[in-house]
Formats: C-alpha cells, sequence, structure tokens
C-alpha cells in the first residue's frame, strides 16, 4: 500500500461507523459497527464544582463514591435506566463516544439507544436530546428487551412468541416480542440498585451496623444467591450505629437471600403481569419456547430456577447477559431493513 492510501485510510470514516449505546444505570456500553463493543464503564462521572471540569469518568468516578473531597461531586446521572441528571449525562456521554470513536469522524453517525419499556415521552426527549448535542445524525431507539432478543440470536421476525426478562441495574423490563415488534411489556423500577439497598436495610436491621452501596453491590456479588448453597460469606465493613466506631462483619448467602426477597418478588409480580395481559396463542408459544432472562441480575445464582418453578415456563439464561443488549441494538441498526419494525416508533 503507497504512503497516499495509507493517508486516505487513516482520515476517512465510512458513513457506517455508528454506534448503538446501551445507556445503563450501573454500566454504559457503546457498540461500534465493524468492531463490536469498544467500551463498558460504569455510568458515573466526577465533577470539579468549583471550576466546572470533567475530574474523572467511568471507573475512575465510580471508585471515588463517598470519597471524594467537598470539591468533587459524584453524578450518577441515569436512574432507573433513563436520564435523571441532563448536564452531567451529557457531560459523560460525550467522554464515551469520544473514547470509542477516536479515529477522525467526517460525518456524524447515527445512534441506536437502547431504552426501559416503559418510558415516558418525556424521558425518551431528554435521551434523544442528548445524543443529539453528543453528534449524533439521527438516533434510533429500542426497547432493552428487544434489543436483548436480537442480541441473544432469537429470530425476533417470526409469528412466534418470546417472553424476554432483562434484570438491570435500575429497571426490569419484561416484552413478549413477535413478529418483530414488541406486542406487549412492561417495566418495573425495581432490580439490581433495589437488591443492593435491601442488603444495605437488612445489615442494618439485623447488625446495627451502616454500609455503602457499593459495599452492599460487592456482597450481591460475591455471595447473592436465591438458594445458597453452604455458608459462603463475604467480610463488609461498615459503621456500628451503636458505639460509633468502624466494625467488620460476614454476611452469608443466606442471609442475602433473606434480604433480596422482596425486590424479587415484585420482579415476579411483573412478570405475571405481562404474561396475563399476553394472548393465549403467545402464551402457548412462551410454555414451548420458555422466558429469556438476561441482564446482570440473571447472574446471581438460582435466579433462572427461581423463576422457573415460581412461574411454571421454563427459563433460559441467555449467552453473555451483561452484553446481549447493546449487541442487539448494534445488529438491529446494522440490518436496519430486516429489524425496522423493533425500534420505537
Amino acid at each position: 500500500m503507497g504512503f497516499l492510501s495509507r493517508i486516505v485510510e487513516r482520515f476517512s470514516i465510512p458513513s457506517s461507523r455508528d454506534l448503538a449505546m446501551d445507556l445503563g444505570t450501573a454500566n454504559t456500553l457503546i457498540y461500534v459497527k465493524g468492531e463490536g463493543i469498544v467500551l463498558n464503564e460504569p455510568s458515573f462521572i466526577a465533577i470539579n464544582i468549583q471550576t466546572g471540569s470533567i475530574h474523572a469518568v467511568g471507573m475512575e468516578a465510580k471508585v471515588m463514591w463517598g470519597r471524594a473531597p467537598k470539591e468533587i461531586k459524584i453524578h450518577r446521572p441515569i436512574r432507573d435506566g433513563v436520564i435523571n441528571d441532563m448536564e452531567p449525562a451529557q457531560l459523560m456521554i460525550k467522554h464515551f463516544i469520544s473514547k470509542s470513536l477516536s479515529r477522525v469522524r467526517i460525518l456524524k453517525p447515527r445512534f441506536a439507544i437502547c431504552v426501559p419499556s416503559g418510558i415516558t415521552q418525556v424521558e425518551m426527549k431528554a435521551v434523544i436530546d442528548a445524543a443529539l448535542q453528543c453528534g449524533a445524525r439521527k438516533v434510533y431507539l429500542i426497547e432493552e428487551p428487544m434489543a436483548a432478543a436480537i442480541g441473544a440470536g432469537l429470530e425476533v421476525e417470526r409469528p412466534q412468541g418470546f417472553m424476554v426478562v432483562d434484570i438491570g441495574g435500575g429497571t426490569t423490563d419484561v416484552a413478549v416480542i413477535s413478529m418483530g415488534a414488541v406486542a406487549n411489556s412492561q417495566s418495573a423500577r425495581v432490580a439490581g440498585d433495589e437488591m443492593d439497598k435491601a442488603i444495605v436495610q437488612y445489615v442494618k436491621e439485623h447488625h446495627h451496623m451502616i454500609i455503602g452501596d457499593l459495599e452492599a453491590e460487592e456482597v450481591k456479588i460475591q455471595v447473592g444467591s436465591v438458594y445458597p448453597q453452604g455458608e459462603d460469606s463475604y467480610p463488609v465493613r461498615g459503621r456500628d450505629l451503636v458505639r460509633g466506631v468502624p466494625r467488620e462483619i460476614h454476611i452469608t448467602g443466606s442471609q442475602v437471600a433473606e434480604a433480596i426477597k422482596e425486590p424479587l418478588h415484585q420482579i415476579l409480580d411483573i412478570i405475571r403481569e405481562v404474561f396475563d395481559e399476553t394472548s393465549p396463542e403467545l402464551q402457548s408459544d412462551i410454555h414451548r419456547g420458555g422466558i429469556f432472562l438476561t441482564g446482570g441480575g440473571s447472574l446471581i445464582q438460582g435466579m433462572d430456577r427461581y423463576i422457573e418453578e415460581c412461574i411454571g415456563v421454563p427459563v433460559r439464561k441467555v449467552e453473555d447477559p451483561l452484553t446481549s443488549v447493546v449487541k442487539g441494538a448494534g445488529r438491529a441498526l446494522e440490518e436496519f431493513k430486516r429489524f425496522r419494525n423493533a425500534f420505537i416508533a
């Protein structure tokens, strides 16, 4: 290859350099056409309130949560799967996009953004406005369960019903999909974050100790289980409520299971509601094909078995549950004609 050809290749960006974004409460993932997933970072941003400048983004900002000096404010601008704080959200998204599209861009990309099933018109506008402010040429929204189904390789265009349950950080989304579109869906703002809060409350009530949300999240990841085997435990550090001094205890898997019972019951309720509102024909398809489980919440040990036993329908955990949503959105954008109906009108 000659010198001129190398220069042209280096500085030419094809018009198809579009991206898909899973703008999650816990993590933001970005998929770039032709490259796959190029970014997976916690949805945190740290801003210096004195200068207005960005101090840290992503994992660097998350580890500062509860530890930053007073001039540094840590934001979680995505709450319950939607934008809660517009300006920090725009700054965070711009940073992530700049990090993902490192080469010189001539044409603005198209964005496919994953959103909860229960998103309101106001929340949709906030997502679209943020994407346009960040340089999008055109913005397409796709419901998270639909994206997860496409990412899991389900043949969503067929006249057959599929049920997808996506347990994320801020929301649990349940959808019945048929013929390339969502036939019925609901979203509940109960998911991983609510489980973390339940663990914090459990430790406070039963051990008279205050722990942080990040500590509770780590407990959930390490020993979280619906059906704990043995008595595996994890050390937790916090502040003793009685003496006001630092203290360490060990939380077992059985205690975590007890703590998260209420969020689990709420997740079951929304699955039952969607199933009850689904036509008998699609219900029959779901009974045969099962429920497809995705999202970070699906990684809690025994979650698939728990839903299967309570609902009475086989449950299948999708491959790569943490990335199936953004992969599906990216594929839907790449094969836009095929998956046109998958996007929110």
